[in-house]
């Protein structure tokens, strides 16, 4: 009788384990089967991996109005499996070109800040030959005063000498806490951008990317968050999963949006028939 009390008693203990266990394994076949199956480039190499327009934008001389953009693409080689690098790309009327503003990891190896200003003639450009995908985009009145909220949020951004790749801060982090400076953005953040709940060294709560709704999150990599644009959210060890009432999509690692009217994956939405005709 004391055994099978004391087995029993082990069994309660390891319970909660094991099933953390299969669900982090869960989590995991997503970004498994992206690596396996998906379109990730593992052979090219950085310095010959490709950063050309994608053709999803006109080129700045192409585009009187101003404009901001938002892009994500998967990350470099077997990384782009659990994440995206985001960036942010703005654009003063009768301006030439787009100025880019993102964190790249390796300017602090340089001895620079983490946060890179660039200006390009494409907004749209692809990152080490992964293709962008449009996450958010505001035109015409307006936004030259968006802009220059966007400015002052790049300037306030507490991380400018930190960096790591999981969970972060890291770029999604920097678009993350400029879209909460910003929220008439309407930024909803896919599950793959990984970082994009860090709210800093402890634990802390936050408005949402979008604006739209609250999260709370441990170091980034334990949270909740509900919205009206992201849904409910959960966040374990970084990977984040839920359901988006808004697109009606499952919000999965790996995959990013995937529709439940279509069963397709839709990790960013693609510019619209009537936004090419805009363009045009």
């Amino acid at each position: 009788m004391p055994g099978r009390a004391l087995r029993g008693r082990w069994a309660r203990w390891l319970r909660w384990p094991l099933r953390a266990a299969a669900l982090l394994a869960i989590l995991l076949a997503g970004p498994l089967a992206v690596l396996a199956f998906g379109e990730l480039d593992l052979q090219t190499h950085w310095s010959a991996a490709s950063h050309a327009g994608a053709g999803l934008a006109p080129a700045a001389p192409d585009e009187p109005q101003a404009v901001v953009r938002v892009f994500g693409a998967r990350t470099y080689r077997w990384r782009g499996a659990f994440a995206i690098h985001t960036w942010i790309a703005t654009k003063r009327a009768g301006e030439r070109s787009y100025t880019i503003r993102h964190v790249i990891g390796w300017n602090l190896y340089r001895g620079r800040s983490a946060v890179t200003v660039s200006q390009r003639e494409v907004s749209d450009f692809h990152w080490f030959s992964a293709r962008p995908q449009l996450l958010a985009e505001r035109r015409g009145e307006g936004v030259e005063a968006l802009i220059d909220r966007i400015d002052a949020a790049v300037r306030d951004y507490p991380y400018a000498d930190r960096y790591s790749a999981w969970p972060g801060p890291n770029s999604n982090t920097f678009t993350a806490f400029v879209a909460r400076a910003v929220p008439e953005l309407g930024l909803d953040l896919p599950p793959t951008a990984i970082g994009k709940d860090f709210l800093g060294d402890g634990a802390g709560v936050a408005p949402t990317p979008s604006g739209t709704g609250w999260q709370a999150s441990v170091r980034g990599m334990l949270g909740v968050s509900i919205a009206r644009a992201e849904g409910v959210e959960f966040n374990l060890l970084g990977l984040s999963f839920g359901l988006d009432f808004d697109d009606f999509a499952l919000r999965l690692p790996g995959f990013g949006r995937v529709s439940l009217a279509g069963g397709l994956p839709a990790p960013q939405q693609e510019p619209s028939e009537q936004g090419r005709q805009q363009h045009q």
